[in-house]
């Protein structure tokens, strides 16, 4: 997730107000933003900083993004 240390100043949030919110230790919060997390996750950490998953992403092309774990292109589909 690459914009998400960007997100949270812009929000004026500390990533223990975003554990807590997601009803999580910040822990927790860290191994999900270092590691792999599940869609879920990425939904719930998207709804408390209300953007969309998308934002959370690095965008490389209008077609899609990179996944920053394993490099494989996410296409959008119309």
């Amino acid at each position: 997730m690459i914009n998400i240390d960007k997100i949270i100043k812009q929000r004026r949030l500390s990533k223990k107000d975003i554990a807590h919110k997601m009803g999580l230790s910040r822990a927790s919060l860290h191994r999900i933003l270092s590691g792999n997390p599940t869609l879920e996750n990425i939904k719930k950490l998207a709804a408390v900083l209300e953007i969309p998953v998308s934002e959370l992403f690095e965008r490389q092309s209008r077609d899609g993004f990179y996944c920053p774990h394993c490099g494989e292109m996410i296409r959008f589909s119309k």
